[in-house]
């Protein structure tokens, strides 16, 4: 699949300033902020949430991890799936939970807690959202309300991220394999 927006946009100020630091922070410009400065004002909308939503600490950042890639997975998007292997990689995830998402429900690397987290990323990643109200209860119980609120916003946002992506066209930028995870069709 080619995608359905040049990734070569106007070299805005805002766009050489988020440009620089993609480099600086992920060692190349990502596909999605070129392909979001064809807009200004979405380009900096999205900049000011994403840097917002770093700042959220009520949920163990690892369930948060494994909600957001189930969540990438569930809606399909390769480069969310590629970028948040070598993202959380890089943050000392164990290698199994991140090559197991797309196979969650098989996989036995995965406590209790996570098993309910990543089935409550995919009912909401699902059109439309299959939430049941034991689930949610099980987890705002476990987690608390902040960290449920957190972390439902955290799917929201990944969904928001996820359809756009797929629907630019924009596909794994090559993250994973500077991890030292075995991709799955070598497995």
């Amino acid at each position: 699949m080619t995608t359905r927006i040049s990734l070569d946009p106007p070299r805005t100020l805002l766009f050489r300033a988020v440009s620089w630091y993609s480099k600086r922070t992920y060692g190349k410009v990502v596909d999605p902020v070129r392909a979001y400065a064809h807009h200004t004002g979405v380009l900096w909308s999205l900049v000011r949430l994403e840097l917002a939503a770093g700042r959220w600490k009520k949920l163990d950042p690892q369930l948060g991890a494994l909600a957001v890639m189930t969540s990438a997975a569930t809606v399909g998007c390769s480069w969310c799936l590629d970028f948040g292997h070598w993202e959380n990689h890089r943050h000392g995830m164990d290698p199994r939970k991140l090559r197991d998402v797309p196979v969650w429900r098989e996989s036995e690397t995965y406590t209790p807690l996570e098993r309910d987290v990543m089935e409550y990323a995919e009912a909401m990643s699902v059109t439309p959202p299959e939430v049941g109200d034991e689930l949610a209860e099980r987890l705002r119980t476990v987690l608390g309300e902040e960290a449920f609120v957190e972390l439902t916003t955290m799917v929201a946002l990944e969904n928001m991220r996820s359809r756009t992506n797929s629907a630019l066209g924009l596909t794994s930028q090559g993250f994973k394999d500077r991890c030292d995870l075995e991709p799955p069709a070598r497995r």
